[in-house]
């Protein structure tokens, strides 16, 4: 039909991305030799995400010593929307989602630091508010010496996907 705009419908989970004030980045570029999402049968492993923004850290260093709980929580946010790029990245829509099944965090920690779990909830917390009950999920928070560019969080999921 001549004239007439193509109208896209938006996901409705990235609807609710957009309504939380949040924005879904384009699917992370690997930089070494790996890919970022593999599916298999009803299930997609995202590789782990460090908070990267224009290229460069956010909040690099450790919890409890250059860095406080509320940046790493935050830093987490940012972990979790580059894994769901990725998990984009191989089923096409975020509808797919039927349940974030895993999330596996990683915390660079100063000695004697020992609130993991409440760096890593800024990625439970925001998995929840985008899918509601879907995005509950078993976890891990994992106290780490050093984390890859100096960042202060990474965080990688296990996602259970509609046409398995």
């Amino acid at each position: 039909m001549t004239g007439e705009r193509q109208v896209y419908r938006m996901d409705a989970v990235e609807a609710r991305l957009k309504e939380l004030g949040l924005e879904l980045p384009e699917c992370p570029t690997p930089v070494a030799a790996y890919v970022p999402a593999v599916k298999a049968g009803e299930f997609v492993y995202a590789s782990g995400q460090t908070a990267i923004v224009d290229g460069k850290p956010v909040h690099p260093g450790k919890l409890g010593a250059d860095v406080s709980i509320e940046q790493g929580y935050e830093a987490a946010k940012i972990c979790a929307l580059r894994c769901l790029a990725e998990v984009k990245s191989v089923i096409g829509s975020l509808d797919r989602v039927k349940r974030i099944v895993k999330v596996t965090g990683y915390v660079a920690s100063a000695p004697g630091f020992g609130d993991q779990p409440k760096v890593v909830n800024g990625a439970s917390e925001l998995f929840r508010a985008v899918f509601g009950p879907k995005g509950e999920h078993a976890r891990a928070a994992i106290g780490v010496a050093e984390l890859p560019g100096g960042a202060c969080v990474e965080v990688e999921i296990i996602a259970q996907v509609e046409g398995g």
